[in-house]
């Protein structure tokens, strides 16, 4: 029997395929409870396209977002082709709800693309001042004035208690929606809009236009054959994108003329830190670390939150013990409840940190506001992702060398005598040429003052990608561009600037740009006629030519240089040092040690001549009238202390002799005294000369030279300064007259045994100060005397 065909029923209403639905999720950029709502609703919804808002001609890049080592937070980054410095960002966490959007539709295989307008249009302005990505116009905030409808006083709070606290799967979008489509009309209706204000009205403009590129999205998507399509979007654009929508040709009006420009964009690692609303990004969030807390720890986050706090505190040496916890975990709770708040929030927890697990040390409650509340995470980007070939080099080469980017701070202690560390201190130094402020020079906590050491704090900003495009014009790799951006430095650079660069260059191994700076230096040493700036340049030379044999770098190239430099030097200073006011003679003064400085670091091969040559220039100087005190009286101490002269004290007592001007006296003082406390200290005649003119000082004079005596005095160290007023007091007791009880006198000493120098000179009670040195003669391995005693 052959099959029976089943006739269409003729009263039946013919099939259509469904009406296409467009679903607008107005969401909260980086809030958790956003986040978690907004997957409930999408795997409700099932869509089969998902439009989020973002830079529309970033959807190349989108696949990335699902690869193993991406890790948030992370950003786009888009810059001009033309122009890297011009950049913008849209960063995204893993409690982002445009992340947990689009690793959602990546995963399930289901279109995603991003529908705000594109970067090229937004970097296009480049003059006019950008917000960041989900900024509003400022006329209005629609989280204040839905708190105040709900009676908070704090927009925050109410965010948190309605929206990001919420465990439930209940979906805030509907209502979401019909607020903001309220604010929206209200602020129509009463007449807020940009009026006379440009920069409102600009404002204005572009929020018009991120609106009618959203809606073109839409209408293209439905031309495609999407028929359930979800846009998510900040909250404030969704009654925007709502259908119906009006007619395309209203939006195109808005969009015509747009201006543009070429762009390239990249994904590039991010941090915690930079998502915080203090760091000055507009659509930032108060605490990252603790949403980042509620989207990872949904069960018992209180709990788990307070615990990680107590982890903190411990590893700073705070005792905080499980006690503390169930406390503190017991006051959040109690605070939330007498707050009515559904669940304890970061206000109700961080009072409960305060009161509890800090005990109102606010130095405390601050740590744990950086480190946990905003947090130091840092991002991290698959390496396939395309960059520019400079950042590819610099990436290959912090693997090898094991240096990691991080969001705090970390210390490098380099030993340049081993490999690793050299090759280390080589890219460090390459980066700072190319103005790259990962890495700065930092303080060493190691004692060691050797050449071959160097201490580096490395210290990684999302910003510095920006600087990594913008060095990549000198190069496409860290050598080749640093080398290429000294030498078009050094072309209009001065002498010190050259010398500065020289340095740098031996210190960055970049032998191929030396070359060409020593030929400009040499050209540039030998027409600049100015003293000064030979004397500026030459410590640099100097201490590349010593030092450059730490990193086996050949520096035989500089010696002739410096030579040439010194020899200009000694020529040039008799005319240098002519009638200089005092602010003057003190800058020259700094100079001339400088140089006194880099002839010592000089090869013995030429130091010994050239030293000579410079003591030489300096005894002509001495007896000149013409010469500012202070520069005699430094001059006078170099030469003393290269044993040179043996009328210090007479040149002294001249200078302090009577018809000098106080202020004369003062800088001849300053001069040969600063930085020489030991001469203080162990030359009794000197310091003898010293102390009869202090005391012979009228009140006036005193009064007016204490400050250029207090000036001297401030270069010693404080140790420094109490043995030289222990000399100074023990000499003032031996000149005193004898005291009328003979039985009280204290012997001169002159008249004192060997050893017993110190007992006159410090007198201290034996009884209570037996068990302390009873105690020292234990550690230095002597018997201690019985009884603790001292004998």
């Amino acid at each position: 029997m052959s099959p029976t065909l089943a006739r269409p029923n003729a009263d039946a209403a013919p099939s259509h395929p469904p009406e296409p639905q467009v679903e607008v999720y107005g969401i909260r950029h980086h809030g958790p409870g956003s986040a978690r709502s907004l997957l409930a609703a999408l795997k409700d919804y099932q869509p089969d396209a998902v439009l989020i808002e973002g830079p529309a001609d970033a959807d190349p890049l989108l696949g990335w977002a699902v690869a193993d080592d991406m890790v948030p937070p992370v950003a786009l980054l888009a810059y001009g082709s033309d122009e890297p410095g011009v950049a913008a960002f849209w960063p995204f966490a893993a409690f982002s709800p445009e992340w947990q959007a689009l690793t959602w539709a990546l995963r399930n295989e289901i279109a995603v693309s991003f529908c705000d307008l594109p970067a090229a249009l937004t970097l296009a302005s480049s003059a006019e001042p950008r917000r960041r990505r989900g900024s509003r116009p400022a006329r209005i905030d629609p989280l204040a004035a839905l708190a105040a409808a709900a009676g908070y006083d704090d927009a925050e709070r109410w965010w948190d208690d309605v929206v990001e606290s919420r465990l439930d799967g209940a979906s805030p979008f509907p209502a979401l929606l019909e607020a903001m489509a309220e604010l929206r009309a209200d602020e129509l209706r009463s007449g807020e809009l940009p009026g006379d204000d440009p920069a409102a009205e600009a404002e204005n403009h572009k929020e018009a236009r991120r609106e009618a590129h959203m809606r073109q999205c839409i209408r293209a998507a439905l031309k495609q054959g999407r028929r359930r399509i979800a846009v998510v979007c900040g909250a404030w654009h969704a009654p925007a994108l709502t259908m119906p929508l009006p007619p395309a040709s209203r939006d195109l009006a808005v969009l015509k003329g747009a201006p543009k420009r070429k762009v390239t964009l990249t994904w590039v690692p991010w941090t915690h830190e930079r998502l915080a609303s203090a760091s000055g990004y507009g659509a930032g969030v108060a605490s990252p670390g603790w949403y980042h807390h509620l989207w990872t720890t949904p069960d018992r986050p209180v709990v788990r939150w307070l615990t990680a706090v107590a982890a903190a505190l411990r590893r700073r040496d705070l005792p905080v013990s499980s006690a503390h916890v169930i406390e503190a975990v017991r006051l959040a709770d109690n605070l939330a409840a007498l707050r009515d708040r559904p669940l304890a929030g970061l206000t109700e927890v961080t009072d409960a940190t305060r009161a509890v697990l800090c005990e109102g040390d606010e130095l405390a409650v601050q740590f744990v506001t950086d480190e946990l509340v905003v947090g130091q995470a840092l991002g991290s980007v698959s390496d396939a992702v395309p960059t520019v070939p400079l950042e590819a080099d610099l990436l290959a080469q912090a693997r090898r060398l094991r240096i990691r980017r991080e969001a705090s701070p970390r210390l490098h202690d380099l030993d340049l005598r081993k490999p690793t560390d050299r090759d280390r201190s080589t890219l460090f130094h390459r980066l700072r040429l190319l103005d790259l402020g990962w890495v700065q020079p930092a303080e060493s906590g190691i004692a060691s003052r050797g050449t071959f050491r160097e201490t580096w704090q490395s210290f990684w900003r999302p910003e510095f990608a920006v600087s990594l495009v913008v060095a990549s014009v000198w190069g496409t790799t860290v050598e080749t561009a640093a080398a290429a951006r000294m030498v078009e430095v050094a072309e209009g650079g001065s002498l010190t600037e050259l010398t500065e660069l020289v340095e740098a260059g031996l210190q960055a191994d970049l032998p191929s740009a030396l070359e060409r700076l020593l030929e400009a230096l040499a050209e540039r040493a030998a027409v600049d006629a100015d003293v000064v700036h030979l004397m500026e340049a030459l410590p640099a030379l100097a201490r590349a030519q010593r030092y450059g044999d730490v990193r086996g770098t050949d520096t035989s190239a500089l010696l002739s240089v410096c030579v040439a430099l010194v020899l200009r030097i000694c020529a040039g200073l008799p005319q240098a040092v002519s009638s200089l006011d005092d602010e003057s003679a003190a800058a020259l003064r700094s100079r001339v040690d400088a140089v006194h400085a880099a002839i010592g670091l000089l090869s013995p091969s030429v130091a010994t001549s050239l030293r000579r040559r410079w003591f030489e220039t300096l005894g002509k100087l001495l007896d000149r009238p013409d010469v500012n005190g202070e520069l005699v009286g430094r001059f006078v101490r170099l030469l003393f202390d290269a044993e040179l002269l043996d009328d210090v004290a007479v040149r002294l007592h001249r200078a302090l002799s009577r018809g000098v001007s106080a202020n004369a006296k003062a800088a001849w003082v300053d001069g040969f005294f600063a930085d020489g406390a030991l001469l203080l200290i162990h030359d009794d005649a000197l310091r003898g000369l010293l102390l009869d003119w202090v005391a012979g000082l009228g009140d006036e004079e005193f009064v007016e030279v204490l400050p250029l005596v207090r000036r001297t005095f401030g270069t010693f160290s404080p140790a420094e300064r109490r043995s030289v007023a222990d000399r100074i007091a023990g000499s003032t007791r031996s000149r005193s007259p004898a005291p009328e009880d003979p039985a009280s006198e204290e012997p001169a000493p002159e008249d004192l045994r060997p050893g017993d120098e110190r007992a006159a000179r410090e007198r201290f009670d034996r009884e209570l100060a037996a068990p302390a040195l009873a105690t020292v003669a234990l550690l230095l391995g002597h018997p201690a005397p019985s009884g603790g005693s001292l004998p």
